[in-house]
């Protein structure tokens, strides 16, 4: 007799920046009711919602490199608790240390451009674009920019 082993649901990394890109980021809660997986953000003096934090900071930033590593060692710790199958962003620094896990470990990318540029790309999408499975814009105007980009929609 052969035992079929059920298939278990893919798990996503949904993680983001605060702010606006974490805004965009939870309308996309009905996916994790679906499926299975866990939210990543930044931890700001404003109460969220989420499995995990992460150490806020920016380009501009002068903690932004040691902060960046603390940032990925607790992502790999993260990383190697929850076993995602696919990583789901806005962007932008805290989601660098998850996209680089997923490239090392061939997992899934969808990266969904800000919502806050309609008429230039970022420096987050140029570089995620690279390895991106999916690359959705919420702007029509964004598409020229990427080549790999299809229009989505927005998210609001």
């Amino acid at each position: 007799m052969i035992k079929r082993h059920r298939k278990r649901k893919p798990r996503l990394c949904l993680v983001s920046s605060s702010g606006g890109h974490w805004e965009q980021l939870q309308k996309l809660k009905p996916l994790i009711d679906k499926y299975e997986g866990f939210f990543v953000t930044e931890k700001t003096m404003f109460p969220e919602t989420s499995d995990y934090f992460m150490i806020q900071t920016d380009l501009k930033d002068k903690w932004m490199i040691p902060k960046m590593f603390v940032n990925t060692i607790h992502s790999i710790i993260i990383w190697m608790k929850e076993r995602p199958d696919f990583v789901i962003t806005t962007g932008t620094m805290v989601a660098y240390p998850f996209y680089i896990l997923a490239v090392i470990f061939h997992k899934k990318i969808v990266y969904i451009e800000t919502f806050g540029r309609a008429n230039m790309p970022t420096e987050a999408g140029k570089m995620m674009e690279k390895h991106a499975d999916l690359f959705i814009v919420q702007w029509k105007t964004q598409v020229k920019h990427y080549k790999k980009a299809i229009y989505g929609g927005c998210l609001y």
